[in-house]
């Protein structure tokens, strides 16, 4: 019953996208952003690195890692640095 109205879309020069990937899709668009220095940080976490071990890594104070940590976990809307790098894999802002 799906493939049908597939061919037909397909057939008539038209785009399809299964409705499952659609919406996977614009929820993925529907977050914000991350910064150049934020995805960093988020790299070094993926690592399994401490604050301080990001902060010497990147040149900058543990202070700021923490900011930057902060940010991450409010615009991926997660609760904690696991999640942040479980979320960010699924919705490919990183690649392990």
């Amino acid at each position: 019953e799906k493939l049908i109205p597939a061919l037909r879309a397909v057939a008539a020069g038209e785009r399809w996208i299964p409705q499952e990937v659609a919406h996977r899709l614009s929820s993925r668009n529907s977050y914000e952003t991350l910064t150049a220095r934020e995805l960093e940080v988020l790299h070094e976490i993926a690592k399994g690195l401490a604050n301080k071990q990001i902060a010497s890594a990147l040149d900058i104070t543990e202070y700021t890692v923490k900011d930057h940590l902060k940010n991450i976990l409010a615009k991926l809307r997660v609760a904690d640095r696991t999640e942040a790098v479980s979320v960010s894999i699924q919705r490919g802002i990183i690649h392990l």
